[in-house]
């Protein structure tokens, strides 16, 4: 802990400089990301719900997660304190339409509690409205494979605009269209479980349609609203004779949604690591690599990499909406922090127009078919007691951000956000 504070002090005395000299510039966004399904609990009406009681895949059930329903002025009130200024969550597309043609004002008004717990505390809201799971009756009807879902997807993305568009300014229509379609309808461990190539291209297809759709809807409802989607990204590097197989991959998991983001105001980048791909397909990590508790290379240089090329091939202002670790040493999430913050200066020395940072996860969360072994939080959550516990890493990018904020002025941007 001695070295972290020597670090963190260093850093505020920079004059705003963050590591490895990223000035942030006005208005740039500092914060952390949560979703739904991961940190709510209670949640019993959509597909994971259903998946986890049924697969072999899945370590343990959601169950109470983090009990952010109940908790959640306690932790927005911690993120503040520690110096962000915005956090993302997503709104539970299942909790708010419980039916096809049905919305549940119970529940718009609940999220509008959490927006307004948002800005009591001084925190810009980012707004997701879609992160893995789907309402039960839209997996009964064929989930994405089915013929309504971009429809039904925009008019809950409309729904919630014109219920709640007047307390928050930016909006994240999906979270990672290009992870479903890999891991539920190609690798088998989302559901529904298929291994269908095939699907998995429709799927994909349907996503982005929802996407477009959704956008369209968002901004009828609510026009000062800037809007965009989360993309999966990595570091993708080619070894020798490995070229055109990395250019294949990363073809059907990145580059068809980047290049289908011209028409939106920024796009979302979530980034954890880099993939090496040879002749023959990917290669692991060097023997002797530092891995991350999820198995990942542990490689915050991967920020630079993905930023340069998603602006260059969306073209579009970019938001770095998540990037982390999962850990049980919170040094290494110190030096992830402060390696990314450096990488992402680099990508901004190279022309990359980024406007915010956001590290996953705000809290040690539910993390999907790996259950509650993988701790990627900022702040710890206690299993049997719920109790949170800030840690160290949470103070070092705090105190990033404070700097930050000081050398530029306003906390938050000008009206429109992002774009």
């Amino acid at each position: 802990m001695t070295g972290v504070g020597a670090r963190a002090g260093r850093g505020a005395e920079s004059g705003g400089q963050a590591p490895g000299g990223f000035v942030a510039p006005a208005g740039f966004l500092w914060g952390a990301a949560t979703s739904a399904y991961q940190v709510e609990g209670a949640n019993d009406a959509c597909d994971w719900h259903d998946w986890e009681r049924i697969s072999a895949t899945c370590r343990e059930p959601c169950g109470r997660a983090c009990e952010h329903l109940q908790r959640y002025r306690q932790d927005i009130a911690l993120l503040a304190a520690l110096g962000l200024n915005c956090y993302r969550f997503s709104i539970e597309w299942s909790r708010v339409a419980p039916a096809p043609d049905r919305v549940d004002e119970r529940w718009l008004a609940h999220y509008g509690r959490v927006l307004d717990a948002c800005h009591e505390h001084g925190l810009e809201p980012i707004v997701t409205l879609h992160h893995f799971t789907n309402p039960r009756w839209l997996a009964r009807a064929g989930g994405w494979e089915c013929e309504r879902a971009p429809l039904a997807f925009a008019r809950h993305c409309e729904a919630v605009a014109s219920a709640l568009g007047e307390r928050f300014r930016l909006a994240i229509t999906i979270n990672e269209p290009n992870i479903p379609p890999l891991l539920g309808y190609e690798l088998g461990v989302f559901p529904p479980g298929r291994r269908d190539p095939a699907a998995r291209r429709r799927v994909s297809a349907a996503l982005l349609e929802g996407h477009r759709r959704a956008a369209a809807a968002i901004r009828r409802a609510a026009p000062h609203v800037r809007v965009g989607l989360a993309l999966a990204m990595a570091d993708w590097q080619a070894l020798p004779g490995g070229e055109r197989e990395l250019q294949r991959t990363r073809a059907a998991r990145e580059d068809i949604f980047l290049r289908a983001c011209g028409e939106d105001d920024f796009v979302g980048v979530n980034v954890y690591t880099r993939h090496r791909i040879g002749p023959q397909g990917w290669v692991d990590p060097d023997p002797g690599s530092e891995l991350t508790a999820a198995g990942y290379e542990f490689w915050p240089e991967a920020v630079e990499a993905t930023l340069r090329r998603a602006r260059l091939l969306s073209g579009r202002p970019l938001l770095l909406s998540e990037t982390g670790i999962a850990t049980d040493d919170d040094r290494r999430r110190v030096e992830f922090i402060d390696r990314a913050v450096a990488s992402l200066g680099r990508a901004q020395r190279a022309g990359v127009d980024v406007r915010g940072f956001l590290y996953w996860s705000a809290l040690d969360n539910f993390e999907w078919q790996h259950g509650y072994s993988q701790r990627f939080g900022l702040i710890g959550v206690d299993r049997a007691t719920m109790r949170r516990s800030v840690r160290p890493s949470a103070r070092r990018l705090g105190e990033i951000a404070r700097a930050a904020q000081a050398a530029r002025g306003s906390a938050l941007p000008a009206p429109g956000g992002v774009a």
